[in-house]
């Protein structure tokens, strides 16, 4: 296949990424017609070249095997979380920040960054709303929180649970890339507390502002949730280890029992959380459908348009994409895994990191058993770009902008898009080089 193939799935990622800034109120409108556009440009041409047969086949594995696991999982971790609501306030000290940060980072392995996002962005905006330099909190929050917190397992970030979903075992990347997210991130964290220590400290002779929401006590509203979230973890868990040999065959896809059984308890889950959720806990959180709603939209284009990249990937040296493969390649044939490391991670913070996660694990060779065992540090690298870099620009993961926006309409003054990069330009690329020459180069 000629890289023609590929347009789609470049227009498409393209409007994703420029769509919000240069045109939002058009994109916020029609963002689901701009997404089927560029899906038809690849399954009609599908149909007219290769047959309805062959096509369907071909999309039908990209829906049913990944696209409808992954938009499952999202709306469950984003409608449990979405009831559980921090409730009371603190006061924002540099120890505090940075406990609830740690808190938040822990969390979003748990119930993904997304879902950490949502969860604590509300409490730590309180937590300083009365001081008068507060943006860079909520910067680093994103870098924690909404990101490298989140590398830990298939639930914390979309693209570990895409590789989780082609093979690669629950755990694999708690215990590969462990390692790196305690020294990434307790690097980015360390430099949270010295800069927010010397901004707190010059605050101490500036005129106090009068807190809007004063200290009270802390509670966790929404408590039925927490089970809820164990059960999707263990369902997960269950699909993983329990294999009965039975299989439905969908237009020769075939849909393997254990899979179908979890992705129904996980959706499951979502609708008790919705019965057994009080409605003000989620008003409070600013709980609405539209973020899942246009997630669900965009990954559905996503992995149609992607279909025909994945082929061209698999032809490796020999396909229209052979150049991009060799710039990952060492002249012995094995993997670069520091340009596995900075290829993924760059392209990541401007184009979703999902995506690129995949067409990064295709262009590896895609066989999940030779990645986790002798290509175990090319995976890891692929993984850790993704999930890391994400946190580069506004638009490298769903949560960053929804924090910005939510931090934004509280009255934080928010850097904007190019400013932002200039923190994470200073804070995350002089980290991530040093540890990327410490566990890839």
């Amino acid at each position: 296949m000629s890289l023609w193939w590929a347009l789609p799935f470049a227009g498409l990622l393209l409007c994703i990424a420029t769509g919000p800034l240069l045109f939002a109120h058009f994109w916020e409108h029609h963002y689901g017609k701009i997404t089927a556009f560029w899906s038809a440009l690849v399954v009609v041409p599908l149909v007219v070249g290769y047959g309805i047969p062959i096509a369907a086949e071909a999309v039908l594995h990209a829906v049913l095997l990944e696209y409808m696991s992954f938009i499952i999982l999202l709306f469950a971790l984003f409608t449990i979380s979405g009831g559980i609501l921090i409730a009371g306030n603190i006061h924002g000290t540099p120890l505090v920040n940075a406990g609830l940060l740690l808190i938040g980072a822990i969390l979003a392995s748990v119930i993904g960054t997304t879902g950490a996002s949502m969860v604590m962005i509300r409490p730590i905006i309180r937590a300083n709303d009365n001081r008068p330099v507060n943006a860079h909190v909520v910067v680093f929050f994103i870098f924690l929180v909404s990101n490298i917190g989140g590398s830990l397992t298939p639930l914390g970030d979309p693209p570990l649970f895409v590789g989780f979903l082609r093979g690669v075992d629950f755990f694999w990347t708690t215990v590969h890339i462990l390692p790196d997210t305690l020294f990434v991130g307790g690097l980015v964290l360390a430099a949270f507390v010295v800069l927010d220590v010397i901004l707190h400290r010059g605050e101490q002779g500036a005129p106090k502002v009068k807190d809007p929401t004063p200290d009270s006590k802390v509670r966790i509203r929404g408590l039925p949730n927490l089970p809820l979230l164990a059960g999707v973890i263990a369902a997960i868990l269950m699909s993983a280890s329990w294999k009965p040999g039975i299989a439905f065959t969908v237009q020769g896809v075939t849909v393997e029992l254990q899979n179908l059984v979890r992705d129904v308890i996980i959706l499951a889950l979502a609708f008790v959380s919705l019965a057994v959720s009080r409605k003000e806990y989620r008003i409070a959180n600013g709980f609405n459908w539209g973020p899942i709603a246009e997630v669900a939209k965009l990954f559905a284009g996503i992995f149609i348009c992607i279909v025909p990249v994945v082929a061209i990937l698999r032809a490796g040296l020999d396909g229209s994409l052979g150049p991009l493969v060799s710039l990952v390649t060492l002249p012995s044939g094995q993997p670069n895994d520091l340009a596995y490391f900075w290829l993924t991670g760059m392209l990541s913070s401007f184009l979703d990191n999902a995506p690129t996660y995949l067409v990064f694990f295709e262009m590896a060779g895609g066989d999940p058993q030779h990645l986790m065992s002798e290509y175990a540090s090319t995976l890891a690298a692929i993984s850790a770009g993704a999930v890391f870099m994400g946190a580069n620009t506004y638009i490298g993961n769903a949560p960053n902008f929804m924090v910005y926006a939510i931090a934004k309409d509280k009255g934080v003054n928010m850097p904007s898009f190019f400013g932002y990069m200039l923190w994470s330009g200073l804070v995350l690329i002089p980290v991530f080089i040093v540890s990327s020459l410490i566990f890839f180069g």
